[in-house]
């Protein structure tokens, strides 16, 4: 696997692949890499002739006072975990390379900043804009590999390819879970023993709402309740938000079947914030609708 660390020569291996014709698949991440990760690996393996991985921990999407500075970081391990893999590239630049001396360029999609995870971490969507922007620009893939469970932030990329017209498709892959269904994530490292059994109630609370819609409930404050209702009985649990929203705008909506949706979830356990989500769509030529965790 081949290791770079700088812009001018990443972009040199790009203009390379693209001269060799190759179909290029970039799996950007924060590094700390676990099956998550992973998996959107070997989707891209499937589709692309070869596969990038980029590891870059971003500090202009962390806030004054989040984790910048604790967030795991393992790169011997991730490197052997991406050769295990078959990956063909590492692209795992340092600040400097990415927000040199003088950097003041940014990217911000109006309307992002006030909702949601938005609204909780201010400046964090400037910030995942303008790394993506970046990193698009500099390895120049043809598909690009993001995770549901950061569903608002795919979304969020996805509005930046078709505005500034992009040539990159990117694919949004199912959530990976562990088996008591708590969905993986780097920050699950941060959590105690009683913090992650507690933590598994994330997905409690999201199952019991797909029951209910399964059994045909619709409207969103009843399903908002029932996933309140489950949270509030385990302690260590501090809710954030749960919300039903639109999936393409994640604006708030009154009932559900109007088009894909997803209910969505921020919980503190500790000082540790995990999100989740349930993505709700209509199955075609019924009025049934068909539940994803």
């Amino acid at each position: 696997m081949e290791q770079i660390r700088t812009v001018s020569w990443m972009k040199e291996a790009a203009r390379q692949a693209r001269a060799d014709h190759q179909v290029v698949g970039l799996v950007p991440t924060m590094g700390a890499l676990h099956e998550g990760h992973l998996s959107l690996v070997r989707r891209a393996k499937q589709e692309c002739s070869r596969v990038f991985v980029s590891l870059f921990v971003n500090p202009k999407q962390f806030g004054p006072r989040e984790d910048l500075a604790k967030y795991p970081r393992s790169l011997e391990s991730d490197t052997r975990k991406l050769e295990a893999e078959g990956v063909d590239l590492l692209f795992a630049p340092g600040p400097e390379e990415i927000y040199p001396p003088g950097f003041s360029t940014y990217v911000s999609v109006e309307g992002w900043s006030e909702r949601l995870e938005g609204r909780t971490r201010p400046g964090h969507f400037r910030g995942v804009a303008t790394v993506v922007a970046k990193l698009f620009q500099i390895v120049q893939p043809e598909f690009a590999y993001f995770g549901r469970k950061d569903a608002q932030q795919a979304r969020l990329i996805e509005q930046i390819v078709r505005d500034l017209d992009l040539d990159v498709r990117t694919v949004v892959c199912d959530i990976v879970r562990e088996s008591d269904g708590l969905a993986l994530s780097s920050r699950n490292a941060y959590l105690d023993r009683e913090e992650r059994r507690a933590a598994t109630v994330l997905y409690r609370g999201l199952a019991e709402a797909a029951r209910e819609i399964a059994a045909g409930e619709r409207g969103a404050l009843e399903i908002r309740e029932t996933v309140c209702r489950v949270l509030a009985r385990e302690k260590l649990a501090r809710v954030d938000y749960v919300e039903v929203v639109d999936a393409g705008s994640f604006a708030p909506v009154a009932r559900l079947g109007g088009g894909p949706a997803y209910v969505l979830l921020a919980v503190y356990f500790g000082t540790t914030r995990l999100i989740d989500n349930l993505l709700v769509q209509p199955d075609p030529g019924s009025d049934r609708l068909s539940v994803s965790l």
